[in-house]
This record gives C-alpha cells, structure tokens and sequence, in this order.
C-alpha cells in the first residue's frame, strides 16, 4: 500500500499536555478512539501490523472548522503523529479495546514530510493522508 487517506468528523487529538493521550482518562480519549477507528476502517492489513512497517512516510493533515482551531499545527500533527504509530512499547493500553493494535507506521519518528492547513468549515472535522516516501533504507516490516 503506497496511500492511505482517512476522514474523521471533529477535530484532531492534539498534544498539549505531560499525559500521554493514549492514557486513560486523557480529555481527548473520544478523539483517540475517533482516529484509531478510521485508521482500522483504512487499513487493509492486518492492524496488528503497521501499514507502512518502518518505511518513511508523509502526513498531510488537513483540519477543517468554523472558526481558526483551538491548538496549533504543531500540537496537531504531534497528536495525529502519536495516535498513529504503533503502540507495543506504551505499556497497558486495555481500554482502548481492539484498537490498540491499529497502527499506521511503527514509529512516528519516519514522518519525513509534512503537510498541514486549516480551511473554513461550517462542521469540524479533518483528513489525514500518509504516503511511502521513496527511501534508500532496508524494510524490516514489509
């Protein structure tokens, strides 16, 4: 798979605090989950195993809201970032169910390109594409 496109009403998981926001009890839990859930409905692999293995990657996010977004680009794309890589070395994550396998790279240190812009939107909601980059390193995962 050289693509995968998600879209999630609401606003993205953002990372603003100390907690983890894959913790339980973290105020953007329901965000978690709202990503976690699209990203298993994208996947065609098996969710246990990141989508991209140990490629590099680029993520564009696209946030969309009535008014400019309460956090910044950075905080975003952090969140999206977290969310999304692959969570074996975060510790117990049982409350997220059989989404805690649901992971598009193993790390998000392999976002090498990054994309992000607000647009105006009556209804909050964002997109999220991640693509292969063309890379001279080994696969170990795919």
């Amino acid at each position: 798979m050289d693509e995968v496109l998600l879209y999630v009403d609401g606003l993205p998981p953002a990372k603003n605090e100390a907690k983890s926001m894959l913790a339980l009890g973290h105020g953007h839990a329901s965000r978690v989950l709202a990503l976690l859930s699209a990203a298993r409905e994208a996947s065609v692999k098996s969710p246990a195993r990141p989508v991209f293995g140990n490629r590099s990657v680029g993520l564009d996010l696209v946030v969309r809201a009535p008014a400019q977004p309460p956090s910044d680009a950075t905080n975003y794309l952090g969140g999206v970032g977290d969310v999304l890589e692959a969570k074996t070395h975060r510790g117990a994550l049982e409350h997220l169910g059989d989404l805690v396998d649901v992971a598009i790279f193993a790390n998000d240190s392999q976002i090498q390109e990054v994309h992000y812009r607000w647009e105006s939107s009556p209804k909050p909601s964002y997109s999220v594409r991640i693509w292969s980059l063309k890379s001279s390193t080994p696969e170990s995962s795919d």
